[in-house]
């Protein structure tokens, strides 16, 4: 329909022109003509010629645009054209012996029994156990996740998503309740994760779950498996990202293996990660920074624990790499070079990561992660201590996002329900509930939308009630990937979804203006707008505060699209339940009946379980209400819920009987 409408808009208008009018121009004036003009310049004749000029030359402008689109649309397929991977010769190979296979089928009359079939394709040939440390099934797979800057092993990637799940456990654990009011913190503590952080969490969400008999093996073994013992050299274009990739493997896998450690030179890791080496490396667990090897043989030797040392091409010389050689060796240590390796196997690696030992070009390639600079600083960056030093000054605090927005805003979500009936008539407002469960109710009835992004899309837009442009909706949804790349899918939901409540409600709920997408809010009807609105009446409130906060509590069901785990999720989720926790703090302050008080703490630790101020304030009420037993519980039920989580990696604040607070840990 778009061709046909762009045709009719080329083709149409100059055969009407020429049909009823006639050609533009035909032939210059004559002197005659030209001296009449100047008498009369405003004939009937002369406005005519003049409206047909204009009317040809806006044709020639739409010409021109359609033109300019069509070059732009083909230059942009040539070069996708141009990085579609096309197959090796031995692919092509074994696809054209298949397909000869297959169609051989039907007419082989062989009644002999086929051989048994070969196993499934792992990348692994043939070969004895002790033909070379290449042969590993677990580190030949190539089940991994792409992520703009590299690549990482599936069980290195769940090892990320787990690690940045701590991180808003430990914000939520260690966060103190402040006064109420109508902004939000612009706090170190409630930032965004990086950008690759998020991209590997939207990747694993997307990427179905391997079988249970193809889980991948412990990240660490894996990579133990793979490296020889004693020294490695690695050479090519992959030797870098993969040291990166090391880095990151290991210190993700510090906290289930304790007892291993990465020592690499300074040397070594400015070159690997830049400028962010000095400030990153000190904060980095299970990370030892020497600067010889000297003192890495030292340490090598002088533990009991293994180590993986990671050093530069020119961060040695050969008599210093004999001595580390020897005590990694002994030591069932695992050295890597990047470069040269000075009396040891040299592998070649490729951009992608895959591994070649050129003494045995028919053993397999297992790959490892491979990361660039920033991919890698983002991934140990959730993973470092935090940094003691606090912002010279802190941001001010936006306001709240307006109740009711001023312009329309869209919804998107899949939820279970009955479709609605097509209906002409406009119905009542729609009602979006993002509370708890997303649900989009028409007349208390859900409405089911067909594609599985939009539920997202709508809890995005919903939590902006100023509206979201193309990138940031692209950028939330579709994290790590090119911006051209997922725009396609975006128009497609968007245009779903304004079809699937058009035909349902009548109702256009969708604006658009100025790239920017909203909801109406006059068409629907929002819960967490409702929310917003009582924390600014609250913030205003100056006589009866006891009521506005109470009003916040009852807006309040659950937590902002409960069980959802989209990575841009956390900050907006984070900012409101810190919203309601300080309203419960600061009406339990305020209550004058004890168990009053301690129902309002209980409130909050429903809310967040994990607060660690929260529970020694209730624990301290039961002390003070003489219920010491109960306290005791309390305390002893919350670190399990802490070690459960993975979260007892600091003790609990301890008691503060007169203020009723706890001490925080710097």
């Amino acid at each position: 329909m778009s061709l046909l409408f762009v045709l009719a808009l080329l083709t149409g208008p100059p055969v009407v022109l020429l049909v009823l009018i006639g050609p533009p121009v035909r032939g210059w004036p004559t002197r005659e003509q030209a001296r009449a003009w100047l008498q009369e310049p405003l004939t009937e004749q002369t406005l005519t010629a003049g409206l047909t000029i204009g009317a040809w030359l806006l044709w020639l402008l739409l010409a021109y645009t359609v033109a300019v689109r069509v070059l732009t649309r083909l230059r942009a397929t040539v070069v996708w054209l141009r990085r579609l991977p096309l197959p090796t010769p031995l692919q092509a190979t074994a696809s054209g012996m298949a397909g000869a296979a297959v169609f051989g089928v039907t007419t082989n009359t062989a009644t002999t029994t086929p051989p048994p079939p070969p196993p499934p394709t792992t990348g692994v040939s043939e070969q004895p156990e002790r033909a070379s440390p290449l042969h590993d099934d677990s580190a030949a797979r190539d089940d991994g996740i792409v992520v703009s800057g590299g690549w990482l092993p599936r069980e290195v990637a769940e090892q990320v998503a787990a690690a940045a799940a701590l991180i808003w456990l430990r914000r939520r654990r260690d966060y103190v309740p402040r006064p109420p009011g109508p902004h939000r913190r612009q706090e170190p503590d409630t930032e965004a994760l990086p950008p690759t952080v998020t991209a590997v969490q939207a990747a694993l969400a997307d990427a179905p779950a391997p079988p249970a008999a193809q889980m991948p093996a412990d990240s660490l073994a894996a990579l133990t498996g793979i490296l020889p013992a004693g020294g490695l050299g690695l050479t090519g274009p992959g030797a870098l990202p993969i040291g990166r990739g090391l880095l990151v493997t290991v210190l993700l896998a510090g906290p289930r293996h304790p007892n291993t450690t990465l020592v690499t030179t300074r040397t070594t890791l400015t070159s690997l990660l830049g400028p962010e080496a000095e400030t990153l490396g000190r904060r980095l667990p299970h990370l030892t920074i020497v600067e010889d090897l000297d003192d890495a043989a030292r340490i090598i030797e002088s533990a009991d624990t293994s180590r993986i040392v990671i050093l530069a091409a020119d961060d040695y010389d050969r008599h210093d790499m004999t001595h580390l050689i020897s005590a990694a060796t002994t030591g069932a240590s695992r050295l890597v070079v990047l470069g040269e390796g000075p009396g040891g196997p040299t592998w070649h690696a490729d951009s992608t990561g895959h591994l070649h030992d050129p003494s045995r070009p028919e053993t397999p390639r297992p790959r490892l992660c491979v990361l660039d600079q920033v991919a890698a600083t983002d991934l140990l960056t959730i993973i470092a201590h935090p940094d003691p030093t606090p912002p010279a000054l802190s941001a001010p605090r936006p306001h709240l996002p307006p109740a009711m927005p001023p312009g329309p805003r869209l919804p998107r979500q899949t939820t279970r329900g009955k479709q609605p009936r097509p209906s002409t008539a406009p119905r009542q407002r729609l009602q979006l509930r993002i509370l708890g469960e997303p649900t989009l109710l028409i007349d208390g009835e859900p409405l089911t939308i067909r594609r599985s992004a939009a539920l997202q899309i709508l809890v995005y837009l919903a939590t902006h009630p100023t509206g979201a442009d193309t990138r940031q909706l692209t950028e939330a949804i579709w994290p790590g990937l090119p911006r051209r790349s997922p725009t396609g899918r975006l128009y497609t939901t968007l245009s779903d979804l304004r079809s699937s409540i058009r035909t349902a409600t009548g109702l256009h709920v969708i604006d658009h203006t100025d790239d920017r997408y909203r909801l109406n809010p006059t068409h629907i009807d929002v819960d967490l707008w409702h929310l917003h609105a009582a924390i600014q009446r609250a913030a205003a409130t100056v006589t009866d505060t006891t009521t506005a906060w109470q009003t916040i509590l009852d807006a309040y069901p659950a937590d902002l699209a409960a069980g959802r785990t989209w990575p841009w999720l956390d900050p907006q989720r984070e900012a409101i339940r810190r919203h309601v926790i300080d309203t419960c703090v600061a009406l339990a302050d305020t209550e004058p009946d004890p168990q009053r008080t301690l129902a309002l703490l209980q409130t909050g630790i429903h809310i967040d379980p994990y607060n660690a101020n929260l529970h020694t304030r209730a624990r301290n009420a039961l002390i003070t209400h003489g219920d010491h037993h109960a306290a005791t519980e309390m305390h002893h039920r919350y670190l399990r819920n802490l070690a459960h989580a993975g979260l007892d990696d600091t003790p609990h604040p301890p008691l503060d009987r007169e203020h009723g607070t706890a001490s925080r840990r710097q």
